[in-house]
């Protein structure tokens, strides 16, 4: 893993021009496309800017290092509910069924396109964004956070412990479980419960994914693999009021990645 040889001057802000939306769609061309492997019907491979059709409707938190000229090092795409109808659905609707959440009368965010420069893992740069990601959630009111979190790789022989203990242990209740579309619905009990070697499984699953389970996040039913960006996905939904107190200090803080 790189680390950034000099000290960095975090600043978080969002988009606020064309330019800056660029910035975000080009780092994550480099983390999603280069070293993901990912595609997409509006990916821009020449200019190298990874993008689609909701990027116009949503705000992009950008973590801004200083000290390397203004470079954009991390990113979130935040789509609330307000702008999910100005979009005609929420992103992950083509891959979920979202009516429990969108019927439930509660205020709505949907997370996405989190990643952050290879040099910026393992330190505070994911700190910086979640810190400034809780005072948007404050100023917005919101109630359920929830998005689409992403395994690399789309092969479920070696994906199947990791999903079926997020099935059997962290399955989000009746009342705001999203689940698979039927199209495309892939089952996540893979193993049985009392097969799995939890401490094995869980090391297999995604540093983000893990962060969200710890504030309290649940996993809807059923994934979605993503050929196209060579992942399989999973829904991911955190209703905020029922946050713990510790786990609301942890989220205020941020959590590394």
């Amino acid at each position: 893993m790189n680390y950034v040889a000099h000290t960095p001057e975090f600043r978080v802000a969002l988009a606020a021009s064309e330019a800056d939306i660029r910035a975000a769609q080009a780092l994550r061309y480099r983390v999603f496309v280069n070293e993901l492997g990912s595609d997409g019907a509006l990916v821009d491979h020449e200019a190298g800017l990874e993008r689609d059709e909701f990027d116009a409707h949503c705000d992009h938190l950008m973590l801004i290092d200083e000290a390397r000229e203004g470079q954009v090092v991390g990113v979130y795409r935040l789509l609330r509910s307000a702008q999910a109808e100005a979009a005609g659905q929420f992103y992950s609707e083509d891959e979920y069924d979202l009516d429990r959440l969108k019927g439930s009368g509660r205020n709505l965010l949907e997370l996405g396109r989190s990643c952050l420069d290879p040099d910026y893992r393992g330190g505070m740069a994911m700190h910086m964004l979640w810190q400034a990601l809780a005072q948007y959630i404050e100023d917005h009111d919101i109630d359920i956070l929830f998005g689409v979190a992403s395994f690399h790789g789309t092969d479920l022989d070696k994906l199947a412990a990791p999903l079926s203990l997020l099935h059997h242990r962290h399955l989000a209740p009746e009342n705001l479980r999203t689940r698979a579309r039927e199209a495309h619905f892939q089952r996540m009990d893979l193993i049985a419960e009392e097969e799995i070697d939890r401490r094995a499984a869980m090391v297999q699953v995604p540093a983000l994914i893990k962060a969200y389970l710890r504030l309290g996040g649940f996993v809807g039913e059923g994934a979605f693999v993503d050929h196209a960006f060579n992942t399989v996905d999973v829904c991911l939904i955190i209703d905020a009021d029922k946050m713990s107190a510790s786990r609301k200090t942890i989220y205020t803080r941020g959590l590394a990645r």
